[in-house]
């Protein structure tokens, strides 16, 4: 099977993935808010049938509409792999950053790009360099200072903790598989086409378990956030598609791998402005040096595989 290649239009993949680093990175601090009166399932319902609303009619207007008769049997496969990866990320991701903080679930899904650059390297016939095992190097030692300081931190709440963070690890995993599907069906597919197919699959895979009933009774602050969730999905995964079309999926993924970095950002920003709304972890140095030391090894991993730009 004819593997996908880069269109070469590098500025426009940096920049698109930039874009997605910035709006995943503030997405956890508006979800962390939104868990506060709805659970996890909801949430995404939400999320997906909004997405697929707002895309469908986009791509309908414009006569784009993904033509699925394009797929062959194991497009089909592929299709099935990234909705259900996908599906399986948000769950994981949702109920793991309930159980823990923002900056946690960050920090731990770095392993997401991680494996999405060494996917990408066997799939996609990039070749692994001795950089990169050095990447690992630095990225074990990062989680293991994280870790030790958040684990001193929480010591109180250690088993919500693990859980959550063991939830979180899922999630990476199943966004990574996610990831490698898309990047291959951009053969057959376009990137928007793709992600409604997406949208619309997932939202009809949490229908089942969702509470409608529950959305119209939450406060208008927490409205609003819901919303802002919503469009931030549409935003964030529109970039992150088209980034994988225009650059090679190791160098996305080392981008991306600024997100916890973000996320810690807004979350200090957040806290200042909006106190009572937006509340910051216990952040200490070591807290601060392993999440930087893990997004080293994670760049690392995802750069070291290919010389030039």
């Amino acid at each position: 099977m004819p593997l996908h290649t880069t269109t070469g239009r590098w500025h426009l993949g940096a920049a698109l993935a930039c874009t997605t680093t910035l709006v995943w990175g503030v997405l956890p601090l508006a979800l962390k808010i939104v868990l506060e009166v709805l659970d996890a399932t909801t949430i995404i319902w939400f999320r997906m049938g909004v997405s697929a609303l707002l895309v469908g009619g986009l791509l309908a207007w414009r006569r784009r509409l993904p033509r699925l008769r394009a797929l062959e049997g194991r497009g089909w496969a592929l299709l099935a792999v990234a909705v259900g990866g996908i599906a399986a990320n948000f769950w994981a991701f949702m109920v793991g950053l309930d159980l823990t903080s923002p900056g946690n679930a960050q920090v731990l899904s770095q392993l997401g790009p991680v494996l999405l650059a060494l996917g990408g390297l066997v799939v996609f016939g990039e070749r692994y360099r001795r950089l990169q095992w050095i990447g690992l190097g630095v990225l074990a030692t990062g989680l293991v200072v994280f870790f030790s300081n958040q684990l001193g931190l929480l010591v109180t709440q250690l088993d919500r903790y693990l859980l959550g963070s063991a939830m979180i690890v899922l999630a990476a995993a199943t966004w990574a598989a996610y990831g490698l599907t898309q990047k291959q069906l951009l053969r057959s597919l376009s990137a928007e086409g793709i992600m409604l197919c997406i949208y619309v699959g997932s939202f009809l895979a949490f229908s089942p378990l969702a509470a409608p009933s529950r959305v119209p009774e939450i406060p208008r602050l927490e409205m609003a956030v819901l919303l802002f969730c919503a469009v931030n999905t549409i935003v964030g995964y529109g970039a992150f598609s088209n980034a994988l079309h225009h650059w090679e999926a190791s160098r996305v993924s080392a981008v991306l791998s600024l997100t916890p970095l973000a996320t810690l950002g807004f979350a200090e920003l957040g806290e200042r402005i909006a106190p009572s709304v937006v509340h910051s972890e216990p952040v200490s140095a070591w807290t601060i040096g392993g999440a930087v030391i893990v997004v080293a090894g994670s760049m690392l991993v995802a750069l070291g595989g290919r010389r030039g730009a």
